[in-house]
């Protein structure tokens, strides 16, 4: 890999190798993007075929964070970090995680870390031990807890807005919505739209969600035959890349007018989001509807968490969508592209202030 030119390609400023041989650490930190704030992305501990593998993983993750912050209204940017781990070293994630957060206090509030796939609240309790520049640990003070029912409410507002553009109200009473997975946020997304009137069928691998789903009141369908049903929203709440060759079709023949949901990454490739567009579908992109986890763990840094304040940003979402949809129109272009759009204007505007010169700048992490 020519790493350079790879930092180059999209703006990259700064990757970070870190190595402790005593506890086994081997962390790779990416920050995309500070103009809004200091960059927020989790850590992310994971096995790697190779090294080269595991900077690319940091650095596309890195580039989301920015775009799902700029797009969400923070005053942060974009960062992530995976710890390659090691299945045949026994190692103290004790050890591991304090040794890393010393790493973490070294950036000087650059980077803020939090917890991703294969890390948990006790490893990020480890961490604290370290450095403030953490969230979703138990120990610290006005920390924010379970982030899966933000997540769940920013898909719901950000649902309705994608309602309002397909069907001309944001009601969903009496719509029907197909919900694919129904684990710790769909499930929450199907309590929230059933309350409002709508039919939910859900589809989901495992029994247990599959069971719990039906004793709340939900139809349900295997996964092989969710497109045999007709619905008008589509939520896709578990993998990504649902939305592909395969699907595409069969989601236009369900009658489906709305792709909304939690998972991410759910255009398999760029062109399924052209060719939903083509086929007159509303695409609410997956990392605004879905940011309601990301806003909830943000306002840790407002003086601590206030759930009244963050569940005030997080029905932000539902304007965020709608600006997604004023773009696409005005440049002619998918909801894809737009949302992208909408990150990069709000990040050049506020780059433009930065030739204002202030000896002390204000940021999220000392508020």
């Amino acid at each position: 890999m020519d790493l350079f030119k790879a930092l180059g390609d999209h703006n990259y400023e700064q990757l970070i190798l870190m190595n402790d041989k005593e506890t086994g650490l081997k962390a790779i930190t990416c920050i995309h993007d500070t103009t809004l704030g200091p960059g927020l992305g989790g850590t992310r501990y994971w096995t790697y075929e190779n090294e080269e593998d595991a900077i690319e993983d940091a650095m596309r993750l890195a580039r989301g964070m920015t775009y799902k912050s700029a797009a969400s209204g923070l005053s942060l940017g974009g960062a992530k970090t995976v710890i390659i781990k090691d299945t045949e070293k026994k190692v103290s994630e004790e050890a591991m995680f304090r040794a890393f957060g010393r790493f973490v206090e070294g950036l000087n509030g650059r980077y803020i870390t939090a917890a991703d796939v294969g890390t948990t609240e006790i490893i990020m309790d480890h961490i604290y031990q370290e450095t403030n520049y953490v969230a979703g640990t138990g120990l610290k003070p006005g920390t924010s807890g379970n982030p899966s029912p933000s997540t769940a409410h920013g898909v719901y507002v950000g649902m309705k807005a994608a309602a309002k553009k397909a069907f001309g109200s944001d009601s969903l009473e009496g719509r029907r919505i197909l919900i694919e997975g129904v684990g710790k946020v769909g499930f929450l997304l199907a309590e929230k739209v059933m309350a409002e009137g709508a039919h939910v069928i859900a589809s989901d691998i495992f029994e247990g969600p599959r069971k719990r789903a039906q004793e709340a009141g939900c139809q349900i369908v295997d996964a092989d035959d969710m497109f045999s049903v007709q619905a008008d929203i589509y939520a896709p709440c578990a993998l990504g890349a649902t939305v592909n060759d395969d699907t595409i079709d069969q989601i236009k023949a369900a009658g489906i007018k709305v792709i909304a949901g939690a998972a991410n990454n759910q255009l398999a490739e760029p062109r399924h989001g052209d060719k939903i567009d083509e086929l007159g579908m509303v695409y609410a992109p997956d990392y605004i509807l879905n940011a309601g986890g990301l806003i909830q763990v943000a306002d840790e840094f407002n003086g601590g968490y206030s759930a009244k304040r963050a569940r005030m940003s997080v029905d932000r979402i539902y304007d965020q969508i709608e600006k997604v949809f004023e773009i696409a129109e005005r440049d002619g272009i998918p909801t894809y592209m737009a949302a992208d759009r909408l990150a990069e204007e709000r990040i050049a505007a506020v780059r433009g202030t930065r030739r204002i010169f202030a000896r002390d700048a204000k940021s999220i992490i000392n508020r």
